[in-house]
C-alpha cells in the first residue's frame, strides 16, 4: 500500500515559528550548575475540566510518562511517550531551589503550543519546529516562578504529519543538555481480541498439521509454553535465569504470546523447552521450524544444530546425533533489527500509519518428525490442464524408487514410478476452477532395493493451466484453463490484533478466505506476507486464487511508479543475494499450490532494485504462472503485468502506454479504494488519528456509496482493457480502518451478501468486450460442495447493528 496515510508525511512545508510574547534565544550547548531536567510528565488526550493549568488541579487520573511525546519521524524528536492524536494536554511539577537568572523554556513543538507556568499563561507557539529552541520568558511573566513547588503545564494542536512536543523549565545562560528517554520496550497494547484468540490455550495453540502437502503420520508438535529470556546481544552463552513464558507460536510482541515486550538490535532473544525423546538407529529426528523472525540458531542439549536466516519460511534441521533417551533441551536463540536491508513486510520499530508493530521470533508452529534414513524430502507437482496430466518429481534423501498414486475420492485414477519426473495422465481429467476446486490426492511411497517401504508421504495436486490472451481490442486478459477471467480479490496483509502475524488458531485463518469468497471475490492479493502453509491449503480446496507477494525491505529508490525512465535503488551485493535467497524459499515453498496464479516480486517502490534481473529470474524459475514485478511501483519491461495504485478510486494511466510501454502487459489496478469507516468499540487504539483513503465519511450511508463508485470506476475501466482489481482491504489494521471488517472480525461493515450482489456487475459481459468476457468466465465463486459455508455467529455484527462514529 502507498505511503499516503495522515500520519505518513512530516509537513515540512508550513508555516515557521511565532513567538508571542516571548524573545527569541538562540540554543547553546549545556554547561555547568544547570536546572536539572525533570522528565516524568502526566497527561491526557481527552479534554480536560476547566482550569486544568492551575496547580492545585488534580490530574491523578491522567496518565504518566516520560517525555517527549510524538512521533518518532519527527525531525529532532526525543520520543518518549508516542503520541500520535490531535491534541495531548501536559502537567508535571518540580523543585526550584532558588530562581535561574535567565528563566527560559527549551521546547521543540509540531505544531502549536500553549505553555502555563502556575496556572500563569507564558507562551504561545504557533507552526512547528525541527529542533529544540531556547525562548526567554518574558521579563513580566517571570513573577509566575516561585521558590519550592512549581508545575509546568501544556497543550499541543496537532492537524497532520509528524508531531512532537516537549517542554523544559532551564537557565538559558546554562542550558542544560537533555538526556535520551528510557527505550520503549512496550508495544502498544490493545484491548482488541479475537473471538478466536479469547479460546487459545497452550494445549490447543495450532495443533493441526503445519505441512499439508507433503504429510506424515509420525509427528510432535511443540507449540506451547516455552521459558524466555532477553540478554545483550553480545551474549552468545545460554541464559542462567529466565525471564517467564511465552506461547509458542505467537510473537514476543503479541497479546496471545502472553510477554508483549519490543526486540531490537542490542537484544537477543532465547527460548527453551524441553521434550521426551526415544532415539532409534533406524531413525533420523527432524526439527521443523515453519517461521522465525529473522536469524536464529538452534541447540538441542546444549550443541548447536543450525543456523538460518531470514522470517518468513519454514526451514528443517536433523537433530538425531545431538538427541538422547529420555527428555532433551531445546534452545533457541533468535536476533531481530527489524529495519533495513531486512525483510519484514509492514512491521517496524515504529509503528504507525501504514507501518505496524514488529515481529520477532517463533511466529509460527515448532515441530519434530521422525523419518528414515532413506526419505522423500520434498515433491515437486506440476499440471497441465490441456493433457489432463500430473507431474511429480520426487526429491528424494538416499536411495530407493517412488511410487506415485493419483486418487479421486477413493478411485485410483493413474499410477508410476520412477526417481525423476513422474508424469501421470488422467483420463477426463477434472480442472481446478474458483467455481470447481477439484482436488487430487497423491500417495507417494518410496521403495527400497528388497521392496520394503522406507516412506510414504501424502499430498494432492489441482489441475490447471495459468496463462493470458489478447481480447478483441487487442488488451492483455488473464486466462485460466484457456478462458479468460476477470481477476478481483482484495488486498489481504493477515494481521490480527491478538496475534499480529501469527492467525490466532487455523479455524480463524480459515474464516477470512470464506468470507472472501461468499463476498463475491475470487482472488486474493496476499500482501507482502507468507502465510502459514495450511493458508493455501485452505485456497486450494476453496477455490481461492492467490497473487503472492514476496516480503519487502526498506531502502527504496524514487518512487515513478508507471512513469518512464524508472529508477532502482542500489543494493550491496550480499543484501541482494540474500533478497533472492529469500524470494526462492518463498517460491519453492509454495510452488505446488493450485491456488497461487502470480508471483509479485516488489510492492510499489519498497526495496525495489535490479528489477529486469529480479523480474527476469523469476519468469524463468516458474513459467508456469505470471509474473507482476512491481504491484504499483516502478514500471520496468519485464514480467507480464503492469500495474498501478490509486486511492481513493481506481484510475490507470492509459496516456503513459504510448509508444507501445504497455502494450504487451496485462493491466490491472494492484491497489484502490481503502475507504475507512470507524466502528466505536473495535479500533485498535481509539485515541489515535484513525484514518481512511479520502478521509472518512460521515455515515453508512456515504461509506457504501463510496465503495459503490469505485466499483463502477473499475468497471468502467475493466471495459477499457484493465484485466484486475484490487480493493483495499479486507480488515481494518492497526490504525488503518479501511477495511471490509474490522480488525477483530467482529463487525462486518457490509454483509458478504450484499457484496456479493454488488461484485456481479464485474463478472457480466458487455458490449466492449462481449467477445472477450463471455458470461460462464465470470460467474462468482460458489461454495465448493461439500464444504459448509461459514457465517461470524453470535459474536458478529453487521455495521447496522453498531454505533456509527463521524469521521
Amino acid at each position: 500500500m502507498p505511503h499516503r496515510s495522515p500520519l505518513a508525511t512530516h509537513s515540512t512545508c508550513r508555516s515557521r515559528i511565532t513567538l508571542l510574547p516571548l524573545a527569541f534565544l538562540l540554543f547553546t550547548s549545556s554547561i555547568c550548575h544547570a536546572q536539572a531536567v525533570h522528565d516524568t510528565w502526566r497527561y491526557t488526550l481527552g479534554k480536560p475540566a476547566a482550569e486544568w493549568q492551575s496547580d492545585s488541579f488534580d490530574d491523578s487520573d491522567w496518565q504518566e510518562a516520560g517525555g517527549g511525546f510524538g512521533t518518532r519521524d519527527t525531525p529532532g524528536a526525543r520520543v518518549g511517550t508516542v503520541w500520535a492524536t490531535n491534541n495531548i494536554w501536559l502537567r508535571k511539577s518540580f523543585d526550584l531551589a532558588a530562581i535561574p537568572n535567565n528563566p527560559a523554556l527549551l521546547i521543540h513543538h509540531d505544531e502549536d503550543a500553549d505553555v502555563f507556568l502556575n496556572g500563569i499563561p507564558i507562551g504561545q507557539f504557533k507552526g512547528y519546529t525541527t529542533e529544540y529552541q531556547v525562548v526567554s520568558i518574558d521579563r513580566a511573566k517571570r513573577s509566575a516562578l516561585k521558590l519550592g513547588r512549581n508545575t509546568l503545564a501544556v497543550h499541543c494542536r496537532q492537524t497532520g504529519g509528524g508531531q512532537f512536543i516537549d517542554v523544559h523549565l532551564v537557565d538559558g545562560d546554562n542550558v542544560p543538555k537533555l538526556p535520551a528517554p528510557p527505550r520503549d520496550t512496550k508495544p502498544f497494547q490493545s484491548e482488541l481480541i479475537t473471538t478466536w484468540g479469547a479460546d487459545v490455550t497452550p494445549e490447543n495453540a495450532w495443533t493441526e498439521y503445519p505441512r499439508p502437502q507433503l504429510q506424515r503420520d509420525n509427528w510432535i508438535n511443540l507449540n506451547g509454553n516455552w521459558d524466555y529470556a532477553i540478554t545483550p546481544v553480545e551474549q552468545t552463552e545460554q541464559p542462567n535465569g529466565w525471564d517467564g513464558e511465552i506461547l509458542v507460536p505467537f510473537c514476543l510482541e503479541s497479546k496471545l504470546g502472553g510477554v508483549q515486550r519490543l526486540l531490537d538490535a542490542t537484544d537477543a532473544l532465547w527460548y527453551r523447552r524441553t521434550f521426551r525423546a526415544t532415539p532409534s538407529a533406524s531413525k533420523r529426528a527432524l526439527l521443523n521450524f515453519e517461521a522465525v523472525d529473522y536469524r536464529c540458531e538452534v541447540f538441542v542439549n546444549g550443541q548447536s544444530v543450525g543456523k538460518h536466516q531470514g522470517g518468513n519460511t519454514a526451514f528443517t534441521f536433523d537433530i538425531t546425533e545431538a538427541l538422547q533417551d529420555g527428555d532433551n533441551e531445546l534452545v533457541v536463540r533468535v536476533e531481530d533489527e527489524t529495519e533495513n536491508y531486512q525483510l519484514r513486510g509492514k512491521q517496524t520499530l515504529n509503528a504507525r500509519g501504514i507501518w505496524y508493530t514488529q515481529v520477532s521470533g517463533i511466529w509460527q508452529t515448532v515441530w519434530l518428525e521422525e523419518v528414515s534414513p532413506n526419505h522423500i524430502r520434498d515433491l515437486k507437482i506440476a499440471t497441465d490442464a490441456d493433457t489432463g496430466s500430473i507431474t511429480v518429481t520426487p526429491l528424494v534423501q538416499g536411495d530407493g524408487e517412488v511410487h506415485v498414486v493419483v486418487k479421486d475420492g477413493d478411485n485410483v485414477v493413474a499410477e508410476g514410478s520412477g526417481n525423476d519426473a513422474i508424469e501421470l495422465t488422467i483420463a477426463d481429467a477434472k480442472l481446478w476452477s474458483p467455481s470447481s476446486p477439484h482436488l487430487y490426492d497423491i500417495e507417494a511411497t518410496l521403495v527400497g532395493a528388497d521392496a520394503v517401504t522406507l516412506d510414504r508421504v501424502a499430498s494432492y495436486a489441482g489441475i490447471r493451466n495459468v496463462g493470458k490472451a489478447q481480447d478483441a481490442e487487442g488488451n492483455w486478459r488473464f486466462t485460466l484453463n484457456g478462458d479468460t477471467i476477470f481477476h478481483w480479490g482484495p488486498l489481504d496483509q493477515g494481521w490480527w490484533p491478538d496475534g499480529l502475524l501469527t492467525p490466532p488458531s487455523d479455524e480463524a485463518m480459515l474464516f477470512d478466505i470464506e468470507w472472501l469468497r461468499d463476498a463475491g471475490f475470487n482472488m486474493i492479493r496476499k500482501h507482502i506476507k507468507v502465510e502459514p502453509r495450511r493458508y493455501y491449503y485452505h485456497c486450494d480446496r476453496l477455490g481461492m486464487m492467490v497473487w503472492q507477494d514476496q516480503v519487502s525491505a526498506g531502502n527504496n529508490p524514487k518512487w515513478t511508479r508507471l512513469q518512464p525512465d524508472p529508477e532502482d535503488a542500489v543494493w550491496p551485493d550480499q543484501h541482494h543475494r540474500q533478497f533472492m535467497v529469500e524470494l526462492e524459499r518463498m517460491i519453492g515453498l509454495l510452488e505446488n499450490h493450485p491456488s497461487i496464479v502470480v508471483w509479485v516480486p516488489f510492492n510499489e517502490a519498497w526495496g525495489q532494485h535490479r528489477t529486469l534481473d529480479v523480474g527476469k529470474w523469476t519468469v524463468d524459475r516458474d513459467p508456469s504462472r505470471l509474473v507482476n514485478i512491481a504491484s504499483g511501483g516502478n514500471f520496468w519491461p519485464v514480467g507480464d503485468v503492469v500495474d498501478a495504485h490509486a486511492y481513493p478510486h481506481p484510475e490507470f494511466p492509459f496516456d503513459q502506454g504510448a509508444g507501445g510501454r504497455f502494450e504487451d502487459y496485462i493491466k490491472v489496478m494492484g491497489e484502490f479504494g481503502g475507504h475507512g469507516y470507524p466502528v466505536k468499540g473495535h479500533l485498535w487504539d481509539a485515541n489515535r488519528r484513525n484514518w481512511g483513503y479520502g478521509g472518512l465519511p460521515q455515515n453508512e450511508a456515504e461509506y457504501k456509496a463510496r465503495y459503490v463508485t469505485s466499483l463502477k470506476m473499475l468497471n468502467e475501466l475493466r471495459g477499457k482493457g484493465i484485466a484486475a482489481g484490487v480493493y483495499t482491504q479486507t480488515t481494518d489494521v492497526e490504525g488503518e480502518i479501511n477495511g471490509l471488517m474490522t480488525y477483530d472480525r467482529k463487525v462486518i461493515k457490509i454483509p458478504a451478501k450484499e457484496l456479493a450482489r454488488l461484485h456481479t456487475l464485474l463478472f457480466q459481459s458487455s458490449k466492449t468486450d462481449a467477445t472477450a468476457f463471455p458470461d460462464s468466465a465470470f460467474i462468482p465463486p460458489r461454495p465448493r460442495e461439500g464444504i459448509q459455508s461459514r457465517d461470524l455467529g453470535e459474536n458478529a455484527q453487521t455495521i447496522n447493528d453498531t454505533e456509527s462514529p463521524k469521521g
